[in-house]
């Protein structure tokens, strides 16, 4: 047997946007059931994400510190962000989230993961991307506002970030997943085996 997700869409009878904020919103869904009956479902409509994994020639990880009001923490994270223009290549998006937030650019980058980042309340789908072979961005620095203008960067080695995931200590989900896919691909098939930038994203397609 062949383990591998696959699309499939129940019946929906009825739906309404009961909230829509500036990014996201909140849809409900009449779903028939395979039973044949009706039940309502809750969840976020949102646009997508890309992350960054930014690893130097010192097998270092460039992180961030961020305030996450909705689980009241300052979190270690890797830089992300929304895919705010619909259709848009999710790898200009992630370069410029490494720009914007670590005013760093990169040589080589591959897909590392894609992943549902919470699929029973969330339609949110986020491409992780490796980028390596780093230098310092040109130009000015991007100008940040709100919870980005308190914000801690570092580079920590990729040995203590798996560490620390392990013990309980980090929490942001791109972090983890990025760091322990990192692990695994090196210990797989090697870093130069994962998928292409431009690889096919059924759950955000885009214009190559």
């Amino acid at each position: 047997m062949t383990i591998k997700d696959t699309p499939e869409e129940w019946e929906v009878r009825a739906t309404e946007t009961p909230f829509k904020g500036n990014k996201t919103s909140v849809r409900t869904d009449d779903v028939v059931m395979p039973d044949g009956s009706v039940v309502r479902r809750d969840y976020q409509v949102h646009p997508g994400s890309v992350a960054v994994l930014a690893l130097d020639g010192e097998d270092r990880v460039l992180v961030l510190r961020q305030y996450r009001h909705p689980v009241r923490h300052k979190l270690w994270e890797i830089p992300a962000g929304l895919l705010d223009v619909p259709g848009e290549n999710p790898l200009h998006a992630a370069q410029r989230e490494l720009y914007e937030e670590a005013h760093v650019k990169a040589e080589t980058w591959r897909v590392l993961t894609d992943v549902y980042t919470t699929p029973g309340g969330c339609d949110e789908a986020i491409r992780i991307f490796l980028a390596r072979d780093l230098s310092a961005a040109e130009g000015e620095r991007f100008e940040v506002e709100d919870e980005e203008a308190d914000m801690e960067l570092a580079r920590v080695p990729l040995a203590e970030l798996v560490a620390g995931v392990l013990a309980g200590d980090l929490h942001n989900n791109c972090l983890v997943v990025g760091v322990l896919s990192l692990v695994a691909a090196r210990h797989g098939a090697g870093l130069d085996a994962l998928r292409p930038a431009t690889a096919p994203w059924p759950a955000r397609p885009f214009e190559a």
